[in-house]
């Protein structure tokens, strides 16, 4: 399979209770690329991550991971390629220990113990949580849930990282670390987050969604100086870009 493109074609999507979530969805991002999917609540940031790797099939439209269409028959592939790492933690950690949950997936590859405690070593140490190994998830902060979240999706070797709010109920000191770790992340990341400074730090590229429609895509602070735009689709600047309350002077 080549990974070099996400490729999302006039993506619908229709809940059963008649909600339509993503109207026309089209949008192709490269390899190697960091792009946030921005917008205010309901514009259907969540169900679009939920489409690119099958946890949601669509209505209509399709999606390519690659040169490889995702349907049913290639589910397989395209999770090993493309991981998602959930909003809430807890929605991914459910095993007895940490070594447990970033195993999970590993041994499900058919992957022989060594290989499998080799994977888990190398994906705890990528996150700063090789010392959390033998702890139960449930005993652990939010932000060393978070890092052992990645970790359980890295252990699979994913070409892809997609994330729903990375830095969502993370304290600042939490948060700092993982923009940190994600600054150093050579996989293509696709993330949604209301954390807009983190997006500016991150992301070269912005996709502003609205009412289930993307609205713009371009450079992230051709977005972010759009004040129209901003307006429209209900956001503000980040704060870095806001400039000082006290004396007035913009950055």
């Amino acid at each position: 399979m080549s990974h070099h493109i996400v490729e999302v074609k006039h993506l619908r999507h229709v809940y059963s209770d008649g909600t339509v979530a993503l109207k026309d969805i089209s949008f192709r991002i490269t390899h190697g690329e960091s792009v946030a999917i921005i917008g205010a609540n309901g514009a259907g940031k969540s169900t679009l991550l939920l489409h690119l790797n099958g946890y949601l099939e669509p209505t209509s439209g399709n999606i390519r991971i690659g040169d490889t269409p995702l349907s049913k028959g290639t589910l397989p592939d395209i999770r090993r390629t493309v991981g998602m790492v959930f909003q809430d933690p807890d929605d991914q950690l459910f095993m007895p220990t940490v070594f447990d949950d970033v195993a999970f997936g590993p041994f499900n590859l058919g992957l022989s113990l060594p290989d499998v405690e080799q994977r888990v070593a190398t994906a705890l140490d990528l996150v700063g949580a090789a010392h959390l190994r033998n702890k139960p998830p449930y005993h652990l902060s939010g932000g060393e849930k978070k890092r052992v979240a990645i970790a359980t999706v890295l252990a699979m070797s994913p070409d892809i990282l997609v994330m729903d709010e990375p830095t969502n109920g993370l304290d600042p000191f939490a948060r700092r670390q993982l923009i940190e770790l994600l600054k150093n992340f050579e996989h293509t990341k696709i993330f949604t987050s209301h954390d807009l400074d983190m997006v500016l730090e991150l992301c070269n590229r912005v996709i502003v969604l609205h009412d289930g429609e993307v609205r713009a895509d371009g450079p992230a602070r051709q977005i972010f100086n759009d004040n129209a735009l901003l307006t429209e689709c209900r956001l503000e600047r980040p704060l870095s870009m806001q400039g000082c309350p006290v004396c007035g002077r913009g950055n």
